[in-house]
């Protein structure tokens, strides 16, 4: 089965870092992975994704300077590094993954940044 395999949250005081991992299980390829985040009581949000073709990233202007996407596209697995992280940086984040099955979520790891 395929499936995207988050890890790396936790509880984090403000101006910390964290780095999140997330690798996708199963026989697949995948063109595209990306992050959103949903906070409570608000709507999920994009993060950043990566295009492995040409390596491309793009990140939402709330993280952009702050966060940063790498990661290995023959063992489809891709990292967030959290850097200067903030209160408002507190939610569920998700990896969501452009597989040969069409786009695949993960089930979430859970960041809190304390004041």
């Amino acid at each position: 089965q395929v499936q995207p395999v988050e890890s790396g949250g936790g509880l984090v005081q403000a101006g910390g870092s964290l780095r999140l991992s997330c690798v996708v299980s199963g026989r697949t390829s995948t063109d595209n992975m990306a992050w959103y985040r949903q906070a409570p009581g608000q709507d999920r949000e994009f993060v950043a994704r990566i295009t492995w073709s040409d390596g491309t990233t793009i990140y939402a202007d709330s993280v952009k300077g702050r966060f940063t996407l790498s990661g290995d596209n023959a063992k489809n697995t891709v990292y967030l590094q959290m850097n200067k992280l903030k209160p408002e940086d507190t939610a569920i984040y998700y990896c969501n993954a452009d597989t040969g099955y069409g786009w695949i979520w993960g089930q979430g790891t859970q960041v809190t940044v304390s004041s």
